[in-house]
């Protein structure tokens, strides 16, 4: 279906986009990533075409223009994330999950920009390498993991890091569920999962890469870091709380604050976390804006969502639903189906909320046909009498 939510007013990314129409070209660091910042100028502006509905609730036309669906567009994933939320809610183990982060240090982001997808496949790796690694020699069982990769800091700053969602405990041999040891605190030591995933990283990038021996000391020099949270409420919002990072971009429109379009400057807001959290902004020259703005397109096809072990697609398929039944609370009675997210937010009218939505025509980017008028007077009229 069409993608008929609404941006706010004010700035967008496409406003920065625009002040460099002509010379997008030379500022675009690849062909792919000119066709991304293309069709992120270009969503909603009627280039792509648009279509008109008709609410069949309270009777009102919609004219909306089509969206551009990239997944690097602040517009387009709202519907997205809600869909995944609610895909994963329904997979949902009754046991207590941890959220985990994965950062790689500064030193490495060098070979990001030149390497992206091998570097980002090396972090993935380590990532559940390491989780493995503990959860057989600790836990002696066999994990799960969901997986999200952010690459930006809060100023648009190269900063990839792994965010990941892990149920305590695992699933022993002979099919039974281990509990992970300790009240509140994480299953493995931090300082620990630190160590070992720095080696396990370079260990896949040495596979992968010629590393230079001065960038390999740097490495081993530098202190890796993995954050982990104690479990943070019930399992339904550990999985709310996982789905903002899910499609998020960059930057969102709703943080630029500011564009002179003389001086061909932008400001944004962002989050000081050096400094508690404190909320600043930060001026750009709007070309630098996009310099920082392409380092977080990913290569094409690169997936930045990833299941592992019990969470994996192939494992939840057959042996989820089994896992739920043993996980679950007995005493606890069955809550209600989960409302359909997706379709109470996604297609929906603006003005009643109501889901039934009719597409009476659809055009490209030359507009509407001249005959529109009398074409919805036609097919309104029919509807009306169905």
């Amino acid at each position: 279906m069409f993608d008929t939510i609404s941006a706010k007013s004010g700035y967008k990314v496409a406003d920065v986009l625009a002040l460099h129409d002509k010379d997008l070209e030379t500022l675009a660091k690849s062909t792919w990533h000119l066709r991304t910042l293309r069709a992120i100028q270009q969503c909603r502006t009627g280039a792509l075409g648009g279509h008109i509905a008709y609410c069949k609730s309270c009777k009102r036309i919609h004219h909306h223009k089509h969206s551009c669906r990239n997944r690097h567009c602040p517009n387009c994933q709202g519907h997205k994330q809600l869909q995944w939320q609610e895909a994963r809610a329904a997979e949902l183990l009754n046991v207590p999950y941890f959220h985990l982060v994965f950062t790689l240090p500064a030193i490495v982001n060098p070979l990001v920009l030149s390497h992206p997808a091998l570097i980002y496949r090396c972090l993935f790796d380590a990532a559940w390498g390491t989780l493995t690694r503990f959860a057989k020699q600790e836990l002696k069982a066999h994990m799960g993991m969901i997986v999200v990769l952010h690459t930006w800091g809060q100023n648009l700053s190269l900063h990839p890091h792994l965010h990941c969602i892990v149920p305590k405990g695992g699933l022993s041999k002979a099919g039974y569920w281990k509990k992970g040891k300790g009240e509140t605190d994480f299953l493995f030591s931090v300082k620990a999962m630190s160590v070992v995933f720095r080696g396990q990283f370079m260990a896949a990038l040495s596979k992968a890469l010629a590393v230079p021996a001065s960038l390999r000391r740097q490495c081993y020099k530098n202190q890796w870091v993995v954050h982990a949270q104690p479990p943070i409420g019930k399992p339904e919002q550990i999985i709310e709380y996982l789905a903002r990072y899910t499609y998020k971009t960059a930057i969102s429109n709703g943080r630029i604050k500011a564009i002179d379009f003389n001086k061909k400057t932008v400001t944004f807001s962002y989050k000081d976390y050096r400094h508690g959290g404190v909320k600043k902004r930060l001026t750009l020259a709007s070309k630098e804006f996009i310099r920082r703005f392409q380092q977080h397109i990913l290569p094409k096809g690169f997936r930045r969502i990833r299941h592992y072990g019990i969470l994996s697609s192939s494992w939840k398929k057959e042996k989820l639903p089994h896992l739920q039944i043993l996980l679950c609370d007995k005493d606890k009675e069955i809550p209600p189906e989960l409302p359909n997210i997706a379709a109470t937010k996604h297609n929906t009218c603006v003005y009643c909320g109501s889901s039934e939505i009719i597409v009476l025509l659809t055009y490209d980017n030359r507009g509407p046909p001249k005959d529109m008028e009398a074409r919805i007077k036609r097919k309104t009229h029919k509807i009306k009498y169905l």
